[in-house]
């Protein structure tokens, strides 16, 4: 018997709270809702989902701001995060990106297409890693979502993680852009040539470690 899986939407527009929360129940989810970033956090808190879907235009805290504070929780390293915006500038795209959201989706989105995005999003957090990756002093456990190198953990958000395990699963090889997006973020989602580049940026900074090399338009490649 499988697990239902709990997903959360925070909007300030009860019209598109409602749409949403009907599509995703029709196919299945546990859903629930916030009208705002502070409720948003209280209903995290309380119902601990799998997913969460947030506004970032929302009244108190707005949802980057509901980001940052989650994924400073142990609780919620692993939650599955997706903005859901009407802005569609690349500063914020970016800066959604960097506070470790799995998804930016811009509005209007038909309610078909966000269920098929979150459909994939948890396809992907399904399929079996339960190995471990050892180069050097760095290990990667796929199974536990874990980062260890010289024996320091490294907390890296979930995209991050998947994009670091994929470079990692064969040193040397060129992975070329198409080929990562679609391994890591999938082909229902649709993601720019950015978004990788900010998980890239991210991830050196974060490892501090010399370890993946940009192929000048290509791809990038890892090597230690």
């Amino acid at each position: 018997m499988s697990i239902v899986k709990k997903i959360l939407i925070a909007d300030d527009e009860p019209d598109i709270l409602e749409i949403i929360q009907f599509n995703l129940q029709k196919e299945g989810y546990e859903v629930y809702t916030a009208k705002n970033g502070d409720e948003a956090l209280d209903q995290a808190r309380k119902y601990q989902p799998d997913l969460i879907i947030l506004d970032i235009m929302m009244p108190g805290k707005n949802g980057i701001d509901v980001c940052n504070i989650l994924r400073m929780l142990p609780a919620f390293k692993e939650t599955l995060i997706i903005f859901l915006s009407a802005l569609s500038d690349e500063g914020t795209e970016i800066r959604g990106l960097e506070t470790g959201a799995d998804d930016y989706i811009t509005k209007p989105v038909s309610p078909k297409v966000l269920t098929s995005k979150v459909n994939a999003l948890f396809r992907r957090l399904n399929k079996d890693g339960n190995d471990l990756l050892q180069l050097g002093d760095l290990k990667i456990d796929r199974e536990k979502y874990i980062i260890n190198y010289q024996d320091n953990d490294i907390i890296l958000a979930r995209k991050e993680f998947e994009l670091l395990a994929l470079l990692a699963s064969k040193p040397g090889k060129v992975f070329l852009r198409n080929e990562i997006l679609n391994q890591v973020w999938g082909t229902e989602v649709i993601v720019g040539d950015r978004t990788i580049d900010v998980h890239i940026r991210k991830i050196r900074q974060k490892l501090d470690l010399d370890c993946i090399t940009t192929v000048k338009g290509v791809g990038y490649k890892f090597e230690l």
